[in-house]
């Protein structure tokens, strides 16, 4: 079969398996009470989302799952590559059991106070850490193994040697974190991973002939994240919580670590980088002046804040994030 049109049953089979799972799962999560608990020092258009049901991301863990490994088993066949396949899968349900856990401990406790930064943080290290030993001495992923990265614009592979490894833990981490701070607004993480999912399923259909697991895997996500969106866009009747969002973030980064665009994926998901960066800019300029530089961070609190409607907000950013993924694939292909 066309190695093009396999990623597209991936991703098409998880928008059916994400729309079906994540309408079974409203009523199930409202029966239990697992809701959101909105922050009282957030915008106050957001405490009528309050009661929602949250962990919806357990609906996109399976339905990619599902889809990634039925297309790969069922239709890729011999073409698949189980190994990075399993690596990818796996990465992706034990950040996703991270944010399971917080979801859960809010739920008890019925307020916006999940496990501490410090719990969270370590976790992610040590998944982050096995997952880069796995990466450094498993030499047969994508089109160069081990500690090769590829450098955009030089258009080289450079090797990182051990460094490799601290590299990979900071990437893991810092996508997990940037997606899981993009999650503020209805359909905002879940259209934006759609939209860097499909990217990553170009670039690895035209740039490495020779694979189709990691394009298949990204195209599960983002059919996964589509099928999802149908009950996540404004007014949302469910959040992926952190469930969803620390999910998201991990397989974003194991998938770009397969493909060796560890760089690339960062470029196509500006959208994420840029959300943490205004936090980061944020809380280090208030503890040295007292003072803010946005009304409010993430970056979509500051937009709504300065009079834009939620909607609006997110289809600024869904249209960022569409120009950032055509800006990779044109960066790897020039």
């Amino acid at each position: 079969m066309d190695r093009i049109l396999i990623p597209i049953i991936a991703l098409v089979a998880a928008w059916i398996l994400g729309a079906v799972f994540t309408k079974m799962l409203i009523p199930f999560l409202e029966k239990k009470q697992f809701r959101q608990f909105v922050r009282e020092e957030g915008p106050k258009s957001h405490l009528s989302k309050t009661g929602t049901p949250s962990m919806g991301g357990i609906a996109i863990v399976f339905a990619t799952i599902l889809s990634a490994v039925m297309v790969s088993v069922t239709v890729a066949g011999k073409s698949s590559d189980y190994k990075s396949l399993i690596a990818v899968l796996v990465v992706m349900v034990l950040f996703g059991l991270i944010g399971f856990i917080d979801d859960y401990e809010k739920a008890i406790k019925k307020n916006n106070d999940g496990i501490s930064p410090k719990q969270k943080i370590v976790l992610q290290f040590v998944f982050s850490a096995a997952f880069a030993v796995f990466a450094y001495f498993n030499t047969g992923f994508a089109a160069i193994g081990g500690s090769f990265v590829w450098i955009p614009f030089a258009d080289v592979y450079l090797d990182f040697g051990i460094l490799y490894i601290p590299f990979i833990i900071f990437v893991m981490i810092a996508f997990s974190n940037a997606v899981n701070l993009t999650d503020g607004l209805d359909g905002l993480a879940s259209g934006v991973t759609a939209l860097v999912s499909f990217c990553m399923v170009i670039l690895g259909i035209y740039n490495f002939p020779n694979f189709i697991t990691e394009p298949v895997i990204y195209g599960a996500l983002s059919g996964a994240c589509l099928g999802f969106l149908m009950f996540n866009k404004n007014p949302a009747k469910i959040f992926m919580g952190d469930t969803g969002s620390m999910a998201l973030g991990g397989m974003l980064a194991a998938g770009a670590v397969m493909m060796k665009m560890e760089f690339l994926v960062a470029i196509a998901g500006l959208v994420y980088v840029l959300e943490a960066l205004s936090v980061v800019i944020q809380v280090s300029y208030y503890k040295k002046t007292h003072k803010r530089i946005f009304k409010m961070a993430p970056l979509h609190h500051h937009f709504e804040l300065c009079g834009m409607k939620e909607k609006s907000v997110v289809m600024m950013f869904w249209a960022a994030a569409l120009l950032f993924c055509i800006l990779a694939i044109v960066i790897k292909n020039i």
